[in-house]
C-alpha cells in the first residue's frame, strides 16, 4: 500500500488564537523596497538630478520600477521633480522630468556643518590673537548669536503670566528643535532640553552654553543655574529656574561679564 501523501504544515499550527502568524516574506520584500529606494537617492546624489531613464539604465531596474520608487520618494519629500535642462535644440514632446534631492533628502546624508561651525569659530579666536582674547571673540560671538534668537521669544515671555515664562520659554526653544520641557522642582522650575542642535560644537566651545544661559536668565528676570548640558556629556541640558519674584525682561543685545551657568567642571 502506498503511503498517503503528507499534508503541508500550516504554518500557524500552534499559535495562540489572536496571534497573528508572523509575515517574514512580507518584511523581507519591504526591506528590499526600502534598499532600492536608498540605491536611486544615493545614484541621485553622486550624480545630480536624473531622469526615471537615467537611473534604470544606471541601476539595471525597469523604468516602471524607477518610477515606483520616485513616486514614494516624492511624497516623503526626499526628492523633487525638476524640468531637465535642454542644452542645444530642444526636441519635439514633453521633456522629461528630472529629480533632485530636496533638503530633507540630503539631510540623510553626512553633512560637516559642525565641522564647519567649528572651523569657524577657531578662525575667529585666532584672529583675536588666541590666548584669552580668542575666548573673549568667540564668548562675544556666542552673545550675540543667542541675543539675536532671544528676540524670537521675548514676545512670548512677555505675553505670558509672570509664573508661565519658563514653560513659554520651553514652547519657544522647542520650536527651535530643543524638544524643551518645564517642570516643577523644589523652591523652583527644571527647564529641560532634550536635543541641541549646536551640541558638538558646544563641546569644543563652552561660551556657547554660557551666552546660552544668560539669555536664559534675562528673559527670564532672574538668576539661573545651569545643572547639566548635553555638551558635556550629560543626557539632558537642565537648567534650574529658582521661584524668586520675576525682574523685567531686558534686552539680551548688551554683553555680559557674568559666568552664571558656567558648565560644573
Amino acid at each position: 500500500m502506498k503511503n498517503a501523501r503528507k499534508a503541508p504544515q500550516d504554518p500557524t499550527a500552534g499559535q495562540a488564537a489572536g496571534t497573528p502568524a508572523p509575515a517574514p516574506r512580507v518584511t523581507a520584500a519591504r526591506e528590499e523596497e526600502r534598499g532600492t529606494r536608498n540605491r536611486v537617492v544615493r545614484s541621485i546624489l553622486d550624480h545630480g538630478p536624473s531622469t526615471a531613464a537615467e537611473l534604470a539604465l544606471r541601476l539595471q531596474l525597469t523604468q516602471a520600477a524607477v518610477r515606483r520608487h520616485l513616486d514614494t520618494l516624492v511624497a516623503e519629500g526626499v526628492v523633487e521633480p525638476r524640468e531637465k535642462r535642454v542644452y542645444g535644440a530642444r526636441t519635439r514632446g514633453r521633456p522629461a522630468k528630472a529629480f533632485a534631492l530636496t533638503d530633507c533628502g540630503r539631510d540623510a546624508f553626512d553633512q560637516a556643518y559642525d565641522k564647519l561651525a567649528e572651523d569657524a569659530l577657531r578662525w575667529i579666536a585666532r584672529c583675536a590673537g588666541g590666548g584669552e582674547q580668542g575666548e573673549a571673540a568667540v564668548a562675544a560671538f556666542a552673545r550675540a548669536r543667542m541675543a539675536a534668537q532671544a528676540e524670537g521669544y521675548r514676545e512670548a515671555l512677555e505675553a505670558a503670566a509672570p509664573d508661565k515664562r519658563t514653560e513659554a520659554l520651553a514652547e519657544a526653544l522647542t520650536a527651535d528643535g530643543y524638544a524643551a520641557t518645564a517642570r516643577s522642582a523644589p523652591v523652583g522650575e527644571q527647564l529641560c532640553q532634550h536635543h541641541c542642535p549646536v551640541a558638538h560644537v558646544a563641546e569644543q566651545f563652552p561660551q556657547l552654553c554660557e551666552a546660552e544661559t544668560e539669555v536664559f536668565s534675562r528673559l527670564l528676570g532672574t538668576h539661573v543655574q545651569r545643572l547639566a548640558t548635553i555638551a558635556h556629556g550629560d543626557g539632558v541640558c537642565t537648567t534650574f529656574v529658582p521661584r524668586s519674584k520675576p525682574r523685567r525682561i531686558t534686552k539680551t543685545t548688551t554683553a555680559s561679564a557674568s559666568t552664571a551657568g558656567r558648565n560644573p567642571a
